[in-house]
């Protein structure tokens, strides 16, 4: 898949969790890796971010020149029609990323509930099936932004 600006965003709202997670495990006693472990994760997540971000500031420059492709075509056929752009209407930019970054934080806690080891298959399957409706929305979302995103181009072109 070609970069657009969506799926940029959706990559900085990931490391943006992730980075809130190495934090708060910083924080506890019982800590998955060692403090100097989680300061080089954080140190390889800020580079990481970053680069991103200047990916994104490059990206917006090259669209306004009319250098990149906006809008990626998709082949959606995993999900049945009835789950596909059930998203809220969201008019802006703005608003549209607000919800991306929304829906990566209920996916993070849904992988999370997936993955415990006290409860039941039928739970975790259970699970399964609102992190695949979750993800379609994600994706969805980052659909939008690249349209929102082309409309505003398209609108403020001279």
């Amino acid at each position: 898949m070609a970069e657009t600006l969506g799926s940029l965003f959706d990559k900085l709202a990931i490391k943006n969790l992730r980075e809130y997670h190495l934090r708060e495990m910083y924080k506890e006693k019982n800590k998955k890796f060692s403090s100097r472990e989680i300061k080089e994760k954080l140190n390889i997540l800020q580079r990481q971010k970053r680069k991103l971000i200047q990916e994104i500031e490059k990206f917006i420059i090259s669209a306004i020149k009319g250098e990149v492709l906006l809008k990626d075509e998709k082949l959606k056929f995993y999900n049945p029609s009835d789950v596909m752009d059930r998203i809220p209407p969201v008019e802006n930019l703005g608003e549209a990323i607000s919800y991306l970054a929304k829906k990566n934080v209920q996916l993070w806690h849904l992988e999370d509930e997936a993955r415990r080891s006290n409860v039941s298959l039928s739970y975790v399957g259970k699970t399964k099936r609102k992190i695949d409706l979750s993800n379609q929305q994600r994706n969805d979302c980052i659909d939008k932004i690249d349209a929102l995103f082309e409309k505003m181009i398209k609108q403020y072109k001279p």
